[in-house]
């Protein structure tokens, strides 16, 4: 009976036993495989993400492509029913803002507005004396749709395009007309006695400026009084001054730039020179020559008209501007950047109308599509009929215009019409305009920039993303210099030194630290600790210099109390010491700090910094956010050295120890080279959070996008800069993509120090695992 009671014990035993073991084996199968298919899950969705990275991005890196728009249509029927070809010559070509009605301006002073098919939708003739031509047209600077026709007697004709926009049936339909804005309506102002070359105009609220070459070869600069009507927008005109424009050469092209307050002057043997207009004189500042002794064939303004862009008979284009220098603030004028279109000379050249690109022409019909800030040549075709290349119906004399969007691109030449789709969307992106210095309008020198928006329509872009990295490791190595130290050092004396029960109310402390948000961090410095360190710069600089030097006096002082005073402290807690004396050197610098401040720095530690050494301070600076955002990583830092220096096998520590070795030698020696990989991943994952940090930044700082060390200046990151700017992107813009480009630039960033240090820990692990 017994027997059979044992017997019965072990097979219960042992179907027990199989049967945890199955649980086991399922619990086993589900874990591994669990864990497995996370792995694969996070490798998986990093990828991904790296793939939706690019995919945003890389179209930021293509050129333009030009696709013909549906088939050339003929222009043969004027207002007057007669054939163009019969009756005049076209003199000027261009489109409305989108692309849907072009205006011809005959040389015999007829205006005429065609729709996509060439057919006519409006004409009107100017009121010019029979026998008498329009010499040339010219766009009016500072005004939108307006032109100044030059006739061969010295008048000018001031028109203004308009377009009223109607929705029959929901379909855009664009009526035409024209308007004299300035006198009565079809009169023409009188500039000179004589016909007139290289006209241009400039229109401000009170001021018409009108610079030409007579037909003495003399160049002159005449000025008119406008008055706006009180019954209606035509405004009245009075004559105002001639000037004589002092230049010996022969000129090919005069341009009024910034505002009518520049002349600049191109002469047919490669000169440009550039003219100030102060106080009713003209004075010559500065001129250049094009490189290669070519002649100037064409000129055009940039969008702003700050800069001139200058075609010459080698194929290539220039773009000139006027600058100050930093030190003297002397005017000066230099070649900025040029781009070659072929071995023929420049004959037209056509600026965009909302950015700074360009498109332009040589003598064999071949174009380039060009964008002076990122120096990119986006396009270059050949516009002939033959294989392989786009296909133009008509040859002769070409004319070309873009609608405000440069999605259009219509070319007119023998009465035929082509329309073209132009695809650019990107073209002030490159290498160089993100990583490189540029040199924008209006600045001295080359630089680097981030400005992606401004209140008018002319700005130039500025998508440096030079500044932003350079202020992503600013603030993460401020950051980790008030880390580092401190985490490290406390991790060892917490796993080292300090007593258990101490270390069991220290560490799980810190580690909560970790789960404070950012937020709060960041709020807490941008509304208190920097206007506190404003306050008590002196104090605060005090602390950080005299709470070192203290606490080791203050160490030194409790070796020297009595024995019988110090065996009263646990070993392990002497720590707890330093609590009053750190919170008595905060509170004597604190209220020391005005004082002192009066004493050493005449009251005003910060002009004492910006005057004496140079140092620009503003309230949200680096200090701050080394301060704020060490407070944010050193739990990361000291928990996970923390744990690799406890982890440290006690063998090894206790053998150091009974071969003689101190305990000072014990951790040097043996317990940091063994932890010493952890200890270094620790220093990493703490640099990768210090460089996403986005939240303290983005309080903490002035967000302004500076590249200097300065510790009292503020900086702008990569990841606060998408933080500010990603709301109010447009989806798919270039400012849009560069977003997620510098996104692109945060991951490779750390993918590639996280990789670096995984291999250096694996090294440290190999090398020290012999311990």
């Amino acid at each position: 009976m017994q027997q059979q009671t044992e017997l019965i014990k072990k097979v219960r035993a042992s179907l027990a036993e199989k049967k945890g073991y199955k649980r086991r084996k399922v619990i086993d199968f589900i874990t591994r495989n669990g864990i497995k298919t996370g792995g694969v899950g996070v490798v998986l969705a990093v990828v991904l993400i790296l793939f939706y990275l690019l995919s945003v991005v890389m179209p930021l890196f293509k050129g333009a492509e030009l696709i013909p728009s549906g088939d050339s249509h003929t222009v043969t029927v004027l207002a007057n029913g007669q054939s163009q070809q019969e009756k005049s010559h076209v003199i000027y070509f261009a489109s409305d803002e989108y692309g849907e009605v072009v205006t011809l301006v005959e040389d015999t002073g007829q205006i005429n507005f065609l729709d996509e098919q060439g057919v006519l939708i409006h004409s009107t003739q100017l009121q010019i004396a029979p026998g008498e031509l329009i010499s040339s047209v010219t766009p009016i600077e500072g005004r939108s749709g307006w032109l100044a026709l030059a006739i061969s007697s010295g008048q000018v004709f001031i028109v203004s395009q308009k377009y009223q926009l109607t929705y029959p049936q929901g379909k855009r339909k664009t009526i035409p007309s024209i308007e004299y804005p300035i006198g009565d309506d079809g009169e023409s102002v009188e500039i000179a006695d004589s016909a007139m070359k290289h006209l241009s105009v400039f229109i401000s609220d009170d001021t018409l400026l009108v610079a030409y070459e007579n037909s003495q070869g003399s160049l002159k600069l005449k000025s008119f009084t406008l008055e706006e009507s009180l019954l209606s927008e035509t405004l009245s005109i009075e004559e105002g001054s001639t000037y004589n424009i002092p230049y010996s050469l022969k000129a090919s092209g005069i341009m009024l730039a910034n505002d009518g307050r520049w002349l600049y002057i191109t002469s047919e043997s490669g000169q440009v020179a550039l003219y100030q207009i102060v106080d009713d004189k003209i004075e010559v500042v500065a001129t250049g020559n094009v490189s290669g002794n070519a002649q100037i064939i064409s000129i055009a303004p940039l969008l702003g008209d700050y800069s001139i862009l200058v075609g010459d008979s080698s194929g290539a284009i220039s773009q000139w501007f006027g600058f100050r220098d930093k030190e003297y603030h002397k005017l000066q004028l230099a070649q900025v950047r040029s781009f070659k279109l072929s071995s023929n000379a420049i004959t037209r050249i056509i600026p965009e109308k909302q950015r700074k690109g360009f498109l332009a022409f040589d003598t064999e019909n071949n174009l380039g599509v060009f964008y002076t800030t990122s120096e990119k040549t986006l396009l270059i075709e050949k516009l002939a009929a033959q294989k392989d290349e786009i296909k133009i119906p008509f040859s002769g004399k070409l004319f070309a215009a873009l609608n405000s969007s440069s999605s259009r691109l219509i070319l007119y030449s023998d009465t035929r019409i082509q329309k073209f789709h132009l695809i650019n969307e990107h073209p002030e992106v490159s290498m160089s305009a993100l990583w490189s210095k540029v040199w924008y309008e209006s600045y001295s020198e080359p630089e680097y920039v981030w400005q992606s928006s401004a209140s008018n329509n002319d700005f130039e872009a500025k998508f440096s993303l030079a500044p932003l990295t350079y202020g992503t490791l600013k603030a993460a190595f401020y950051a980790l210099i008030f880390a580092i130290p401190l985490a490290l050092f406390g991790a060892i004396y917490t796993a080292y030194f300090m007593s258990p029960k101490l270390r069991s109310v220290v560490k799980p402390t810190i580690e909560i630290m970790e789960a404070l948000p950012t937020v709060i961090l960041g709020f807490l410095a941008g509304l208190w600790l920097a206007p506190f360190i404003e306050i008590h710069l002196t104090g605060v600089m005090l602390f950080l210099l005299l709470t070192p030097l203290l606490t080791l006096v203050a160490g030194f002082a409790y070796q020297k109390l009595p024995k019988s005073i110090r065996q009263k402290i646990p070993e392990g807690w002497r720590p707890v010491l330093l609590i009053p004396v750190i919170a008595l050197i905060a509170y004597l610098t604190t209220h020391l700090s005005v004082p002192i401040e009066d004493w050493l720095f005449d009251g005003n530690a910060r002009i004492w910094l910006r005057d004496e050494m140079g140092f620009t301070f503003d309230q949200r600076n680096a200090l701050v956010v080394g301060i704020a955002m060490g407070f944010a990583v050193i739990p990361t830092i000291f928990s996970i050295a923390e744990d690799s220096l406890f982890s440290v096998p006690k063998h090894l520590v206790a053998g150091s120890l009974a071969l003689g070795a101190n305990p000072w030698q014990t951790l040097v020696k043996v317990v940091l080279p063994t932890a010493s990989p952890g200890i270094f991943s620790a220093v990493m994952i703490g640099m990768g959070r210090a460089v996403g940090e986005t939240m303290i930044v983005l309080m903490a700082t002035g967000n302004t996008p500076i590249m200097n060390m300065n510790i009292f200046e503020g900086m702008r990151t990569l990841a606060a800069n998408i933080a500010v700017e990603m709301p109010e992107a447009e989806v798919a813009s270039s400012h849009y993509r560069i977003l997620y480009l510098a996104a692109l630039v945060l991951f490779a960033f750390t993918f590639v120090a996280n990789t670096i240090a995984e291999m250096i820990r694996h090294r440290l692990r190999k090398k020290y695992s012999s311990l």
